[in-house]
């Protein structure tokens, strides 16, 4: 699920910013935010469809993205009609998607980042060559000639 627009962190209290992802509502609190029994909660708990994270004495503790992603599982159950084995794999499918595009924008800044170090060094004229990739020339030939078919026989029966 992506983050809002604030980066995800809502605010609270008197300015106090809490991350979306802080686990701080114990599940009666969590369970009335998203409209549903506490009951429903742990279900979805156990099916690993929502997984809050534990206190110290092993209670189960939502964060606002939790409540999010239980009313978007109740969204998707009643409105869509998606069953919970449906559910689960398209969290785990945008779950996916969210770490791809974490990645390609790790890939993207590294690409930049390097074709700036290439445009400085081209800049510089001669520089060393120490650190440029090494360049390999060959004037081999490769020829590829068919072998002989084989057939495809059938075993008998």
């Amino acid at each position: 699920m992506s983050l809002p627009a604030d980066g995800g962190r809502e605010q609270v209290d008197a300015g106090r910013a809490v991350a979306e992802d802080a686990p701080v509502f114990v599940i009666s609190v969590a369970a009335e935010l998203a409209g549903m029994h506490p009951q429903t909660l742990r279900q979805y708990d156990r099916l690993g469809l929502v997984t809050p994270g534990r206190s110290g004495g092993g209670g189960r503790r939502y964060s606002a993205r939790d409540v999010a992603l239980l009313r978007e599982v109740q969204r998707l159950s009643q409105e869509e009609g998606v069953n919970l084995a449906g559910i689960k794999r398209i969290i785990e499918l945008e779950r996916e998607v969210d770490a791809l595009r974490d990645r390609l924008a790790e890939v993207t800044d590294d690409l930049a980042r390097a074709r700036a170090r290439l445009a400085a060094q081209a800049d510089e004229g001669s520089g060393s060559r120490s650190d440029r990739l090494p360049m390999v020339r060959s004037q081999s030939v490769v020829v590829w000639q068919p072998g002989p078919r084989r057939s495809r026989e059938r075993p008998e029966d």
